[in-house]
């Protein structure tokens, strides 16, 4: 049980030429055979074959043949099974050799194979993972297999082999160091990623760490934590990267990409960030996703207020959206789910338009999403198009923002890196038709489809409220200087108070997120 090896000796102009495998076979013809041996695999002896990109096996042993009927005589077994299994080694993600140890025994023991360890697609873009046993006594046939397994592991160049974690202990039901130390860590560790985990203790934390600490012996950084936490380490993570550029960030027209991507662990109460890049909200699925060093470029805005540089966020609500997060911050003693149902509550009983201009430029080449469209494509001109009037509630989103409670999404036209922006309005109605348009949301009917309701897919948008004297702000209390004349925005689920004009401005791809291939995925749903 030899292995035979096939490799030329590096800088070797002249030798024999590489062992090819047959055209029928599930190996590219064009490989050559780094590994061939025995093994056993779910209770068979089996040939397996290594090449650079795929391992492949069929068993070797003669089936056992059935017991003959009375009167007839025995059937011959075949001599060889013509079942053939393969993986592709791009699904590899960890090589472990497999002992046999007592319960004390920490090192040493009986060599009994080699295991590996497999990411394997689900339904509906869940990742799994699984094993595969190759049993072999033979510890130097063993040990060359699992030398050359690694070496194909090493060269994966977009794989993480060093992380910087981010665990907000304040996320839902303060569930994300659970969430990390019981379903994440022992991933990271199986696939030999180093890390460094820090534990957040304030809004902001998270922030002023990337702004001051070393990042440039981690290959990237996980946030464990709900949108706001994902929002805030995005939002530092680019920071940084002006600051590291030179760029002075209270002026920021041009920002630089981040040179780290993000990774984001699902622990927050909707998730939309996570559910828009993944797809679903699974732990093990985001995961899996950071060791395979799957990366999507993601567009990202920002949002700046007379010519200075607020911050940089996904997706923003005016109107509604803002004051539902400010009435639910002034009661932050309540249970989240509680204090998010009465904050919406209160502002639906308080409910009233916002007197606003909204400017906005149109994508190029967009098309108006909306079943009766009210934008001619005269419209889409490059040209800044202005309305004025009274809204309830206006959306500016960046991405597709899905959401795990809800089948509806908030814009399905947008994708996390088209290069364009959803602008929805609601302008001013009654409130039993309101509150039919947000029932929408938690169905699969269209919630753009009221006479109300207008849609854009934009580049940039400028919001200008037009009552900003006196502005009744209801029941919410607005802190800091002069706040009481501070209209509150939701960005990414982080309450923002602006006096004045607000500019939001897409930036394509700005940033990279661990995530998989949208056009591999299944449409948002």
């Amino acid at each position: 049980q030899t292995s035979a090896r096939a490799r030329q000796p590096a800088g070797a102009e002249a030798g024999p030429p590489p062992v090819l495998l047959p055209s029928a076979q599930p190996v590219p013809a064009a490989e050559r055979i780094l590994q061939r041996g025995i093994f056993e695999i779910d209770g068979r002896s089996c040939d397996v074959v290594l090449s650079d990109s795929v391992l492949w096996w069929r068993p070797i042993q003669p089936e056992r043949p059935a017991a003959p009927a009375a009167g007839e005589w025995p059937r011959a077994a075949p001599l060889l099974s013509r079942k053939e299994e393969f993986i592709e080694l791009k699904d590899l993600f960890s090589v472990k050799l497999k002992w046999r140890r007592s319960a004390k025994q920490q090192k040493g023991g009986t060599l009994l194979g080699i295991t590996l360890f497999v990411c394997m697609k689900k339904e509906q873009n869940k990742l799994k993972d699984y094993t595969l046993t190759l049993n072999n006594l033979s510890e130097d046939h063993c040990f060359s297999w699992v030398r050359d397994l690694k070496k194909i592991l090493t060269e994966f160049s977009n794989r993480p082999k060093s992380l910087k974690v981010l665990i907000n202990s304040q996320s839902h039901k303060r569930e994300a160091s659970h969430i990390y130390y019981e379903h994440v860590e022992p991933l990271l560790k199986l696939a030999e990623i180093k890390t460094d985990v820090t534990i957040t203790e304030y809004k902001g934390h998270a922030l002023s760490l990337l702004k001051e600490c070393e990042l440039q012996e981690f290959d990237g950084v996980i946030c464990v934590g709900g949108d706001g936490s994902a929002s805030e380490v995005a939002h530092g993570l680019l920071l940084r990267a002006q600051m590291d550029a030179g760029i002075d960030t209270n002026y920021i027209l041009t920002p630089v990409r981040t040179p780290l991507p993000l990774g984001i662990i699902p622990a927050g109460s909707t998730n939309v960030l996570a559910h828009s890049l993944y797809g679903i909200t699974h732990i093990v699925t985001a995961t899996l996703h950071i060791i395979m060093g799957h990366m999507q470029p993601v567009d990202i805005c920002t949002f700046s207020s007379a010519g200075k540089f607020l911050r940089f966020g996904f997706s923003a609500m005016f109107g509604f959206g803002g004051r539902t997060l400010a009435s639910a911050e002034k009661h932050r003693w309540m249970p989240p789910n509680q204090r998010k149902d009465f904050a919406m509550i209160k502002t639906l009983a308080r409910l009233k338009p916002e007197d606003c201009e909204i400017s906005f430029l149109p994508a190029k080449g967009s098309q108006d999403f909306q079943e009766a469209s009210r934008t001619t494509e005269s419209d889409y001109n490059n040209q800044w198009q202005k309305i004025q009037g009274h809204f309830l509630n206006i959306n500016i989103m960046a991405i597709p923002c899905c959401c795990s409670v809800e089948p509806g999404v908030l814009a399905p036209n947008t994708r996390l890196n088209n290069g364009s922006m959803a602008l929805i309005i609601a302008r001013n109605t009654s409130r039993p038709e309101f509150v039919k348009h947000l029932k929408r949301y938690a169905s699969l009917k269209s919630q753009f489809n009221f006479p109300f309701v207008e849609t854009y897919t934009v580049e940039e948008v400028k919001l200008q409220p037009r009552n900003n004297s006196g502005c009744d702000t209801g029941d919410v209390e607005f802190h800091g200087p002069s706040s009481e004349n501070n209209y509150p925005w939701n960005v990414d689920g982080d309450l923002v108070e602006v006096p004045s004009e607000v500019h939001i401005k897409v930036h394509p791809q700005l940033i990279k997120l661990y995530g998989g291939n949208l056009e591999e995925m299944n449409d948002y749903k």
